[in-house]
């Protein structure tokens, strides 16, 4: 049943754990429910805000509009002309979405694990780690059009997938609400290790040649050693994009820093953790108020307790200066700032 409520607080739906409410929130858990809040958010005079857990999104302060949430659930397996296909329902939790592919011999989503966020999210943001990507993997994304309330479908070049881009956050902001994707998975085990520190650790535990399982479980703890749990430290996971610079930017600043990390994004441009950068301006582990930067990745900003939206901004506006200021690189939030 459609749930429509007012003057609604948000506590629970975004993991910085910052207290704003909203006017009225809205959630839908069919396309039918859907296309109800579709008219709803068309006809109110209101600005709207699509959320999924929240794992991505920073508010500034009570957000004076409707927030609208997906509650469509479900997984539904099919082989298509030899090719396996996952329709999902948008409000699923994605790491649900990838431990079910492992337990079910469905490949290609192992280097997801963990990722905060629900399906939508996944098609919206592009969503990625270790190598791995949500374009990758998707193959079709059904939504329902705000403005009309029709049912529409994407396919993935449709969607035009960049590096934690899409349409959707683009040209198509605010245009769809999603209510199913469907990825499409490998028959056959193709692990990606090298990313990150992906094979040292197997090498810690003696695996040379890991199942889908055994490289799940890597990731998840790779993870779960740099990232705070958002139930006890309030944040938002990676909240700056990594930047890609040209030739001509990277060997300038490979030579100043020969023992930078780097990653080959083409011949022509290269990927610099903005994490590495921030560790440089001596970051990692300071705070600036109730706001502060986690002790074990400078990629992620942390509520120390009771920091509000403004505060948190003010941390990243400055940290984004400092790595200016020595890189001469300027590092977007990923976040969803609103």
């Amino acid at each position: 049943m459609m749930k429509d409520y007012k003057d609604y607080s948000l506590l629970n739906h975004n993991t910085f754990g910052i207290d704003a409410k909203c006017n009225r929130f809205l959630e839908y858990s069919s396309v039918d429910e859907a296309q109800k809040v579709s008219e709803v958010i068309s006809n109110d005079n209101l600005p709207f805000l699509i959320i999924g857990c929240g794992s991505n999104l920073l508010l500034k302060s009570n957000y004076k509009g409707n927030v609208v949430h997906s509650d469509i659930r479900g997984i539904v397996a099919s082989s298509v002309n030899g090719e396996n296909l996952l329709r999902c329902g948008s409000g699923e939790v994605f790491d649900d979405v990838v431990a079910y592919c492992v337990e079910h011999g469905y490949y290609g989503t192992e280097n997801l694990s963990l990722i905060p966020g629900e399906v939508g999210a996944s098609a919206i943001q592009n969503i990625g780690a270790y190598g791995a990507e949500a374009k990758d993997i998707i193959a079709k994304v059904e939504a329902v059009e705000i403005s009309t309330g029709n049912i529409v479908e994407f396919n993935n070049v449709d969607c035009e997938y960049k590096y934690r881009q899409s349409k959707f956050k683009n040209e198509w902001k605010d245009k769809y609400l999603i209510t199913y994707v469907t990825y499409k998975l490998d028959n056959t085990f193709k692990p990606k290790l090298d990313y990150g520190n992906i094979r040292a650790k197997l090498a810690e535990k003696n695996i040379s040649e890991p199942t889908a399982k055994e490289l799940r479980d890597i990731i998840i703890e790779i993870r779960n050693a740099k990232l705070p749990d958002p139930k006890v430290t309030g944040n938002a996971g990676s909240f700056f994009m990594n930047p890609i610079v040209g030739f001509d930017k990277f060997k300038e600043l490979h030579e100043k820093y020969p023992n930078m990390p780097y990653y080959e994004v083409s011949k022509t441009s290269y990927k610099i953790p903005a994490g590495w950068m921030i560790e440089q301006c001596g970051w990692k582990g300071k705070r600036l108020g109730n706001a502060g930067v986690h002790e074990k990745q400078a990629l992620v900003l942390i509520n120390c307790g009771g920091a509000t939206g403004q505060d948190i901004i003010k941390l990243c506006e400055t940290i984004r200066h400092d790595v200016l200021d020595k890189f001469g690189i300027e590092i977007n939030p990923e976040v969803n700032i609103r």
